[in-house]
């Protein structure tokens, strides 16, 4: 077994590896004075079960296409199997016709992954469930929730509410929910563009109580922070947001910086550097993904990372 990494989030592939208790596969990443990418794998793979893990996190166009050239030098260099590991699942929000003359871009990408060579993939925290089916190749859907779960735990909190900032977000909510044995409680909202939303209202009871916002993306912050600001105004004591992909821009980041959320919960799979004036605490999910790795590699059953503390985060 061999794990290789694009440069989208070296870190985190670092982390897998000692996980996992192997070296870092050796690759040269780099791009001519035109911007192509080039890359050369730096050792022997004839044989070999290979994982590629890059996140699709921005530039998203060159990490993506970073990976699929290295997949397609690793099938010339003859691999055995390829895997496909995306901690982050790129242009996951475009799953859909919702509107005349759009593409399907999510299923583009996955097309594309298959065409560059991947026999599997593994992501994680997809924002449609139905992107699985787009693939006809294996696809392993892990959950962050079980690291989140950890870490809420230890925190104690009481008079907890989970609260969804959107309708689409409710089965994520009840399950974190469940599993925190925490109240219900949904922000129901009307988008005017992907940076405004227009109008909100709360359902459920939340004045007095600590408040746990769970999401599984943030870019802009919008949502979370307009969620954040009704849900104070509404008497909420504390407010916390759990977000597996915080990929935060400039105005994401002076969004958060201005809201009522006390702390951001987020995870290692997009690479960020440090922010000032916001609380961000990053777990990591490396543990997670490399053991995901491990049972793939020796074919056993990963079922089990889908359960935590007697509950589903599926």
């Amino acid at each position: 077994m061999k794990v290789f990494s694009g440069t989208s989030n070296r870190p985190l592939a670092q982390s897998i590896c000692e996980y996992v208790g192997i070296e870092l596969g050796k690759s040269t990443v780099s791009s001519f004075p035109d911007g192509e990418t080039f890359v050369k794998v730096e050792e022997n793979v004839r044989g070999e079960d290979v994982f590629v893990v890059q996140s699709t996190s921005p530039p998203t166009n060159h990490h993506l296409m970073e990976m699929f050239i290295m997949m397609d030098a690793l099938r010339r260099a003859s691999a055995l199997r390829i895997t496909a590991v995306l901690p982050f699942y790129g242009y996951a929000r475009q799953d859909r016709k919702d509107q005349p003359r759009v593409p399907i871009t999510a299923k583009l990408v996955a097309n594309l992954l298959v065409a560059a060579g991947a026999d599997r993939v593994l992501t994680m925290d997809l924002h449609a469930q139905q992107i699985q089916g787009f693939f006809d190749i294996p696809v392993d859907h892990l959950y962050a929730a079980p690291v989140m779960y950890d870490y809420l735990k230890q925190k104690k909190v009481d008079k907890l509410v989970v609260v969804s900032p959107d309708v689409g977000g409710l089965k994520m909510a009840h399950a974190y929910s469940q599993v925190l044995e925490a109240g219900l409680a949904i922000v129901a909202k009307r988008r005017k563009s992907a940076t405004e939303i227009e109008s909100m209202a709360v359902i459920g009871e939340i004045r007095g109580k600590s408040i746990l916002m769970v999401d599984d993306l943030t870019e802009t912050a919008g949502t979370l922070t307009a969620a954040a600001a009704l849900l104070k105004k509404k008497g909420a004591r504390q407010i916390r947001a759990c977000v597996s992909h915080a990929i935060l821009n400039d105005l994401g980041i002076e969004r958060l910086r201005k809201s009522n959320i006390d702390e951001l919960i987020t995870t290692d799979t997009v690479f960020r550097p440090p922010i000032d004036g916001v609380k961000i605490t990053t777990l990591s999910v490396a543990g997670l993904l490399g053991e995901a790795i491990r049972r793939i590699h020796n074919n056993a059953s990963v079922n089990s990372l889908f359960e935590f503390k007697g509950g589903r985060t599926s």
